[in-house]
């Protein structure tokens, strides 16, 4: 295995909106995702919708190195993001941040 996929991480987060907010997180996803995919390291920026409770989701994201990840942390695009997130979600993201062995 090489030293690039060690350092690889994924981000597997659990997100749950406010009942009837579903399409706030959606929106949100939608205007971040290109400017995410766009970062330097993101290898990966995926949101998923559960089909049988529609306000829960499982937002998917991969990063080259820990650094790139930081970087993304302290974007403008972020950090506005995260200020609005607390309108329309039912409590605060669980995140799994995850490394390949």
């Amino acid at each position: 295995m090489s030293n690039d996929r060690c350092a690889a991480l994924s981000l597997v987060i659990l997100i749950e909106t406010k009942v009837g907010f579903a399409d706030q997180q959606i929106q949100a996803f939608k205007k971040l995702q290109p400017l995410v995919l766009a970062e330097k390291g993101c290898l990966q920026y995926e949101l998923n919708q559960d089909v049988d409770k529609p306000n829960q989701f499982v937002l998917i994201e991969k990063w080259a190195t820990q650094a790139d990840l930081d970087a993304h942390d302290i974007t403008a695009h972020m950090i506005e993001a995260d200020k609005k997130s607390p309108s329309f979600r039912a409590k605060a993201a669980t995140v799994f941040k995850l490394k390949a062995i």
